[in-house]
């Protein structure tokens, strides 16, 4: 029987999936993601981190593929170290959304990434440089973060409060929710590149790890979860690998370009 030809798209999450619990890419995972790029195909890294924490990641892949940061709102090309696409959040918007939030959550905090920088109040960062203005620009992520609430109840909430104006996700184990311009995700923002580079959903492989990751899985033509995943996220996907910790990733991008 004739052997499937390999993905023309891989896509991957970073924390939790293909980094190690220490924040490094292995050397077997470097490989891997090596194999993918000389192979041919797209190399992606689909990531709610912002451009300014891809500096160790571009370095440990020796500056291969391109990163779709922020959850979908920044296109961070990892050859050039350069944002070349983003969708922020209105300056308008920003406020109404601050506003809803602070009035029906108490004890919120907050923080904005823009596309390059960041600020945040200084209840949600102990640092000197902590303030109380967020809205001066637009930004490419809203971040809401409170002391007392699991991450999926103060999601629910947000959604229910600001999901008309903005996308809410998470992916991370305590009380902290990120939010897109209305529509952003992961999964839009890996679409229009694989349409832009004539790749169909079948044509591509993800993986992922947290409730931000399930737009992109549920695109994706094939969807693989770390064992180590969300609950949500291994109810969703169509296999599961091994834990960021064992080189889940590459275990199966080994076998796709063997």
């Amino acid at each position: 029987m004739q052997s499937l030809p390999p993905p023309r798209l891989v896509a991957t999450d970073l924390d939790g999936t293909a980094l190690r619990t220490d924040g490094t890419v292995s050397p077997r995972t470097a490989a891997a993601f090596a194999q993918v790029e000389e192979s041919g195909s797209m190399l992606v890294f689909v990531t709610g981190r912002p451009p300014r924490w891809m500096g160790g990641v571009a370095g440990a892949v020796r500056h291969r593929g391109l990163a779709i940061c922020a959850n979908g709102a920044l296109i961070y090309d990892l050859h050039t170290e350069r944002i070349v696409e983003s969708h922020l959040i209105t300056v308008e918007v920003l406020e109404e959304v601050i506003a809803q939030l602070r009035a029906n959550v108490p004890d919120l905090a907050f923080s904005v990434e823009y596309e390059a920088g960041f600020a945040h109040e200084s209840d949600f960062l102990a640092t000197a440089s902590g303030g109380d203005s967020l809205t001066g620009r637009p930004c490419a992520k809203l971040l809401a973060r409170h002391p007392g609430m699991g991450p999926d109840e103060l999601l629910a909430m947000v959604h229910g409060l600001v999901g008309h104006l903005v996308t809410p996700t998470h992916s991370s184990r305590r009380g902290l929710v990120e939010m897109s311009a209305q529509g952003v995700t992961k999964a839009t923002a890996l679409a229009a590149l694989a349409a832009e580079h004539t790749i169909e959903q079948a044509q591509s492989v993800a993986f992922g790890d947290m409730p931000n990751d399930l737009p992109m899985l549920s695109w994706a033509g094939t969807s693989y979860a770390v064992a180590n995943a969300h609950p949500d996220v291994l109810a969703a996907v169509d296999h599961v690998t091994a834990t960021n910790d064992d080189d889940g990733v590459a275990q199966v991008i080994e076998k796709l370009y063997r």
